[in-house]
């Protein structure tokens, strides 16, 4: 058959890395997309100057502050969904009301209907002890805004309900062993065409 049928081929996935900063969800986002050849969307790149100089002060961010960044970083997901691609994605995504905004990038996706939208959640979990070292190391190499200081108010955000079937991982393990293990979880959903490890 010539040409591609975009009604006959694999619809793409969206996959999220969230979780607290310092969780390595950049990190293994980035090495994601490069094993799936897909796009990488580093949900830090669309916050505006006015969220990153509040973040990089220790000031938490307000809900009228995400708004316009989720709803900004939904639209850059769905573009992709919608040519049939796949995409990973490193987005904080805390609680239920951020990650529905970010669902809302599956066109078909109904609320609550967690199982069957194209918009899946991965989340890295260490100790808040293991996370503080790595922000502070971090944020001493100028790699980032985010100051350890804002920790405790990301953790005290985090909420993770069972039914949404959000798979949590261990942070402290290789990212490589984390991608590994994601791409095998999803592998019968990827549009992404790639080779057996």
């Amino acid at each position: 058959m010539s040409g591609s049928d975009p009604l006959l081929a694999r619809p793409g996935l969206a996959i999220v890395i969230m979780g607290v900063s310092g969780c390595g969800k950049s990190t293994v986002a980035a090495l994601l997309a490069e094993a799936l050849g897909c796009s990488f969307i580093e949900a830090d790149d669309y916050h505006s100057q006015e969220n990153k100089a509040k973040m990089s002060k220790g000031i938490p961010l307000s809900d009228a502050d995400r708004t316009p960044w989720l709803e900004s970083l939904r639209d850059a997901i769905q573009d992709r969904l919608d040519h049939g691609e796949d995409v990973a994605v490193s987005c904080s995504a805390l609680q239920l009301k951020y990650r529905e905004v970010l669902r809302a990038a599956d066109r078909s996706y109904k609320p609550g209907d967690y199982a069957t939208c194209r918009v899946k959640f991965v989340c890295p979990r260490a100790s808040a002890e293991v996370i503080t070292e790595r922000m502070q190391r971090r944020s001493s190499e100028g790699k980032h805004f985010m100051p350890a200081s804002l920790l405790q108010s990301q953790l005290d955000l985090l909420q993770i309900h069972a039914a949404e079937g959000i798979t949590e991982v261990d942070a402290t393990v290789r990212a490589c062993d984390i991608v590994c293990d994601t791409v095998a979880q999803f592998r019968e959903e990827l549009a992404s065409k790639f080779p057996p490890f």
